[in-house]
């Protein structure tokens, strides 16, 4: 059965209706693809993409710059993409950029971000390989918290019983806690912790200011901590002195041998001290020899009133006056000599 006129236009038509819109999706996946646009290869290197795939997006401080054209493996463990950058931004992206692997939002599809640093740098080329950092993945991060929820479990169940001994009264801690009397004791030391302090820091002060003393100039001490001649004179003087002490400690035993000897003789000596009649008597003497002379005293006066005796006692005064004279004489001869 031949077609009409008709269905041959009806079926141009949609073919041309349907190539117009194959060409516009083609121009449109293109464009998101920046396939049309001038652009440049850029690579990075990392150890794990965490599900980046082929056509994600690549964005540059935060606006979209290109997309991921391949993804290879170089080894177990390095993994190179090469990203499609539109050539309008590398003039801003330079060679000192780091390149990371991030999500789009919470729950998004895998992106690289390429984030600006500060300094002097040169532009981006073909097939420059960029600086990249690499993020903890999310299934790291749950690990990671799922480990710290058990030690935070077990940490939770080591400080229930801990709060339950101390409610308990049981240990150190309680004691504190609960006995009134610990805590003053505990109040007093730290107290006398602090009055120890204290005059501990005042005689460090006054180290320190006996130190600045010793480094006077001109001071004893300064003389003789520096003047080795001084430091054996001291030397010297300390030793004579040990040894005087050693000749009085000496003659100090003698003295006390001599005493005892004294205490248990019956010589004179220990019986003019103990004898109290003997010194009586001999008071009794002295005072007797002191009246006799006073009378014998009396008595010459007498005999030079006496006109027998006065002839005599007055040229005893002459002979004295001449030798007087003499001496005066002699002493004038002499000063004037």
């Amino acid at each position: 059965m031949e077609k009409t006129n008709k269905q041959k236009i009806n079926l141009g038509i949609f073919v041309v209706i349907a190539t117009g819109l194959l060409i516009i999706a083609l121009y449109f996946i293109g464009s998101r693809q920046h396939l049309f646009n001038e652009s440049i290869v850029l690579k990075a290197q990392f150890y794990n993409v965490n599900g980046l795939q082929v056509g994600n997006n690549v964005r540059f401080a935060g606006v979209d710059a290109g997309t991921v054209s391949t993804i290879h493996m170089t080894s177990d463990s390095t993994i190179v993409i090469d990203m499609r950058i539109q050539k309008e931004t590398t003039r801003f992206l330079k060679t000192n950029a780091i390149a990371t692997i991030g999500s789009d939002g919470l729950v998004g599809n895998m992106i690289v971000n390429i984030t600006p640093r500060k300094g002097n740098a040169s532009p981006v080329m073909h097939e420059d390989t960029l600086e990249t950092y690499s993020k903890i993945a999310t299934e790291d991060m749950l690990s990671t918290l799922s480990v710290t929820n058990e030690n935070a479990a077990l940490l939770t169940a080591d400080l229930l019983e801990i709060t339950s001994q101390i409610l308990d009264g049981k240990g150190t801690l309680a004691m504190l806690i609960n006995d009134p009397q610990v805590a003053n004791d505990l109040k007093l030391s730290i107290g006398e912790i602090r009055t120890t302090s204290k005059k501990a820091s005042q005689t460090l002060s006054e180290i320190h200011t006996f130190s600045k003393l010793l480094n006077t100039e001109g001071s004893i001490a300064q003389l003789l901590l520096s003047d080795t001649i001084s430091g054996s004179q001291v030397k010297e003087i300390i030793k004579d002195i040990s040894l005087s002490s050693d000749h009085l400690k000496a003659t100090t035993l003698q003295l006390k041998t001599t005493i005892n000897e004294f205490d248990h003789s019956n010589g004179a000596f220990n019986y003019l001290v103990k004898d109290t009649l003997l010194s009586r008597q001999i008071e009794a003497t002295v005072k007797e020899i002191k009246e006799s002379s006073e009378k014998l005293n009396e008595n010459m006066e007498a005999l030079k009133s006496n006109f027998l005796f006065r002839g005599y006692f007055n040229k005893q005064k002459r002979q004295l006056a001449r030798e007087r004279r003499k001496l005066d004489n002699d002493k004038t001869t002499k000063n004037e000599n």
